[in-house]
């Protein structure tokens, strides 16, 4: 297939660039814990050799004069020194925007959200580790759904926009009410709290099935009476009473689509506790009727509709990108956090092929920093374990503890670990290659486009 030399960004993560900052970025890590250590060369090696199967990774994001768009990148990635999750510069990492690192054993990408979401984050990382296995212990590997074939074509429906092909004709968006938010002491920008819960999947899915909800359903649900017994130490008078779960959705199974680039929508699930608290299984209730109802593609479809009409309206695109950004900002910081207390994501159970699955010992994911929420949970099942990663920008603990009680008292053995598994301190410093991009039939479409 040939690559485009641009295109444009995606509906879903216009609000990504316009909230970067120096001290904040929409940043995500995903971890791969091998047996051995990994050999940082031979990382490399492996890396060089997948990005070619995975044209959507090489491109990087530019400002033009309307809208940002993604520019394809000539020069080659290279494994970077191990870090803190934390916002990166993006010119300063040969233009890519992710990162590969390794500590001994594991292997991290931190990912920039513009680039895309955790579905193909993940894909492209256990590819990487693929390639790397076979080259350096022999593994044989058979591909399929989480590693592809590094020697494989590239398929154009991995580099389409699905919002811009699945928008549908008409929509329109939900009315929210501010949610509820926990305080605390908040750290300084360069720091991310970090706590690691792993539970057995036998465990949850028994206790799932015993409430007739999913894994997703049933650890929403125990966030959220969690959260609700935190609002009730809370000493504001005035707060509200709406805990509100923002649960990301893949759209890949939903509308058929096989696209690396960002492609997931969201849910809100609400628990009013104005007249009272819930129980857990009240709440597993109200958030497996409220998630069913709201992941139905009807539903999916008007919201996705909705943002894209904003995005094409003629007076919103002919804004010039300097004035667009500062009020993108504004609005998302007024409103895009304010309605949700917490984030739960879940990217499900990764089953790795048999040549694969001697080698790697466990898999992670976890959120960065947050703007306004005070933390986050990403959740991950590998091996017969779930491994709930959360992260938190304040100093107090009290939900994760919460959330460990309900838990156990659900007859859920959960396993606490301080920090969290994929994060570490800072060592070394960012690789400083310039971005190279391809100067072949340039013209002033690339800025001018809208």
């Amino acid at each position: 297939m040939t690559v485009p030399e641009w295109t444009r960004l995606e509906n879903s993560a216009i609000i990504y660039p316009s909230c970067k900052t120096r001290k904040y970025a929409s940043v995500y890590r995903i971890s791969v814990c091998l047996d051995q250590d990994v050999i940082p060369s031979r990382l490399d090696e492996a890396l060089k050799t997948v990005i070619r199967r995975f044209p959507s990774f090489r491109f990087s994001i530019r400002n033009g004069l309307f809208w940002w768009f993604l520019r394809r990148l000539e020069n080659e990635p290279a494994v970077s020194n191990p870090g803190r999750l934390e916002s990166f510069d993006i010119g300063g990492n040969a233009g890519y925007m992710f990162k590969l690192s390794c500590t001994g054993p594991r292997v991290d990408l931190d990912v920039f959200h513009a680039l895309t979401d955790g579905t193909g984050a993940m894909t492209f990382l256990l590819s990487v580790v693929a390639e790397y296995l076979k080259a350096v212990r022999g593994a044989e590997i058979e591909y399929g759904k989480w590693v592809y074939d590094p020697s494989s074509e590239p398929q154009e429906e991995e580099l389409e926009d699905g919002f811009d092909r699945f928008s549908g004709t008409k929509g329109s968006l939900d009315s929210e009410r501010k949610a509820y938010h926990v305080k605390g002491l908040e750290e300084r920008h360069d720091v991310l709290n970090s706590l690691g819960v792993k539970v057995s999947v036998e465990q949850a899915a028994a206790k799932a099935k015993e409430l007739d909800c999913t894994l997703t359903e049933l650890l929403c649900a125990a966030m959220m009476v969690s959260l609700q017994e935190v609002r009730a130490r809370d000493k504001r008078r005035r707060k509200s009473p709406f805990i509100r779960m923002e649960v990301p959705v893949n759209l890949r199974p939903i509308y058929g689509s096989s696209t690396l680039r960002n492609f997931s929508s969201y849910v809100y699930i609400t628990l009013d506790v104005t007249n009272g608290d819930f129980s857990l299984e009240d709440a597993v209730r109200e958030v497996k009727y409220q998630k069913r109802l709201y992941v139905q593609k009807s539903h999916l479809t008007r919201r996705i509709a909705a943002n894209v009409a904003l995005e094409d309206n003629l007076a919103i695109r002919c804004i010039p990108l300097f004035i667009k950004r500062p009020v993108i900002n504004i609005i998302n910081h007024l409103k895009g956090d304010n309605y949700s207390t917490y984030t739960f994501s879940n990217l499900g159970n990764i089953s790795l092929p048999e040549g694969m699955t001697e080698y790697v010992k466990d898999v992670h994911f976890i959120l960065g920093r947050t703007r306004q929420r005070f933390g986050s949970c990403a959740c991950v099942g590998y091996g017969g374990m779930l491994n709930l990663d959360f992260s938190r920008k304040i100093a107090e603990d009290d939900f994760e503890r919460c959330f460990v009680r309900v838990l156990r008292a659900a007859g859920i053995w959960a396993t606490v670990r301080v920090p969290a598994e994929p994060l570490r301190p800072a060592s070394g410093s960012a690789s400083s290659e310039r971005a190279v991009f391809s100067r072949s039939g340039l013209i002033p479409k690339f800025l001018l486009s809208i």
